[in-house]
């Protein structure tokens, strides 16, 4: 029986990674009101939810979902906040530190999973540092490692308010040739790229040159062939909407240059600026039905302990669903989540298929090992 029982698993992975067919239509997406492209599975002390609760969480709510923790742990210095332990980045001035385990541990939580709950979630790579050369071949290295597991990278932040200023060891840049590599290799492999950078400084001074947004728009225009989903539409806790914010939107992505960047709209922090006035809905709404296939809706909720955090973010947005168009809403949603992420299984199954087990080049000998030293 073990062939037929092997037989209807395959047959239902092909059913939820097949496009058009159960992923979108059928159970347990009939009905499902969202997939969620914002989701992190542990927090800033990689705890978290456990992967089973949040598959039985998800029901028939929330069709897909991607799965990833949280690249940065906050340190626990005694000096700093004695026998409190902070869980969170802004409970403590003590450093944060990028936290590569994340990754394995991802891969393990997914793999846990019969293959029906599997195809519901798109693991992502997070547990990099952006600032270094070397981030690029973490990425390769967890690809080879978990073949079958990761559909792309991120959430990983370069700009970020708060959380830039505390890492350890520097802030990242989008000048860095470490993201480029970082966004090649992403580009090579076909994983979707999902990129935190805050359109703006806190507490810009009037006049402030705006250079993050011509450094954003330099680095994407790098890398063309990399689909990159840009968070939270760089907006977060104090930084704002710049001025003629959705006339840049429209701008970029009007530009056949940018074609292939797409905006998430995840977070309730993002929801209270677009949500903030009937006339900023009705202005998101207009871009965002100009634009339909170019926008994901995301919850961006950290380590739930039930639907309740994610649905409270997607309720938050209730008025911008009333303002879209049926097609637009099903898109932002649903359909655009589905297309994205369908390809990019499709073409990282397929690098993985090329590249696992096979020679890489050997290390260059260093003194250090001992390798190619007289004695």
């Amino acid at each position: 029986m073990r062939w037929y029982q092997a037989a209807i698993t395959a047959a239902l992975t092909l059913t939820f990674l097949s496009p058009g067919t159960a992923s979108a239509q059928g159970r347990p997406c009939a009905g499902a009101k969202y997939s969620d492209s914002h989701f992190h599975l542990t927090n800033y002390i990689q705890e978290g939810t456990d992967v089973k609760d949040y598959v039985r969480m998800m029901g028939s709510t929330v069709c897909r979902s991607t799965l990833f923790g949280i690249p940065l742990q906050q340190a626990w210095d005694y000096r700093n906040t004695g026998d409190f332990a902070p869980w969170y980045y802004l409970q403590s001035d003590a450093p944060l530190y990028y936290y590569s385990f994340t990754d394995a541990f991802i891969a393990m939580a997914y793999k846990s999973l019969p293959a029906e709950q599997q195809a519901r979630l798109d693991p992502m790579i997070t547990g990099f540092n952006p600032t270094d050369m070397y981030a690029a071949d973490h990425i390769r290295r967890v690809l080879t490692t978990f073949p079958g597991v990761f559909s792309g990278i991120g959430e990983f932040s370069i700009h970020k308010e708060f959380v830039s200023s505390k890492v350890a060891g520097g802030a990242a840049s989008l000048t860095d040739p470490a993201l480029d590599r970082i966004l090649d290799f992403a580009g090579e492999a076909g994983m979707v790229v999902i990129l935190h950078n805050d359109i703006n400084m806190p507490f810009p001074k009037p006049g402030q040159d705006p250079y993050i947004l011509a450094q954003l728009k330099a680095v994407l225009e790098r890398h063309p062939n990399t689909t990159v989903i840009w968070a939270h539409v760089g907006l977060g806790r104090i930084v704002r909407p710049v001025t003629e914010q959705l006339v840049l939107l429209d701008r970029a992505l009007s530009n056949p240059a940018l074609s292939h960047v797409y905006i998430d709209i995840s977070w309730d922090e993002t929801a209270k600026y677009i949500t903030a006035s009937p006339e900023a809905v009705a202005a998101t709404a207009a871009l965002i039905n100009k634009y339909p296939d170019r926008f994901l809706f995301g919850s961006d909720v950290v380590a739930p302990t039930s639907l309740d955090a994610p649905m409270a973010v997607y309720n938050d947005y209730q008025p911008l669903w009333n303002a879209l168009t049926p097609e637009a809403s099903q898109k932002v949603r649903l359909g655009n989540y589905q297309r994205l992420f369908d390809a990019a299984r499709v073409k990282v199954r397929a690098w993985e298929k090329a590249n696992v087990g096979k020679a890489r080049p050997a290390p260059q000998p260093t003194p250090s090992s001992g390798a190619g030293v007289a004695p």
